[in-house]
């Protein structure tokens, strides 16, 4: 593991939100409300995890012109730091 997803690594398993929200994005796609559902966390605070994710560049939305139902997956990074977050 690199110097970079260290870093990342160790801000993603701080907080057992960040990486169970990791977890429940990996390999695939997903909205919030089943990301929320997948990981455990309510719904109220699944939109801040998803801010965070994306500013520390681990997941994106790829169709973020969208009000609604926005899909979420990580990057490649993202893939890389989730094969190391602690199962919780």
């Amino acid at each position: 593991m690199d110097d970079e997803v260290l870093k990342v690594y160790g801000y993603i398993n701080i907080s057992s939100y960040r990486a169970r929200a990791v977890k429940a994005l990996q390999g695939s796609e997903k909205n919030p409300s089943t990301i929320a559902k997948d990981s455990g966390i309510k719904i109220n605070h699944i939109s801040n995890v998803l801010r965070q994710l994306k500013k520390c560049k681990v997941a994106v939305c790829i169709n973020e012109d969208a009000h609604k139902n926005r899909i979420y997956r990580l990057t490649e990074m993202g893939e890389e730091v989730a094969k190391y977050v602690d199962n919780l």
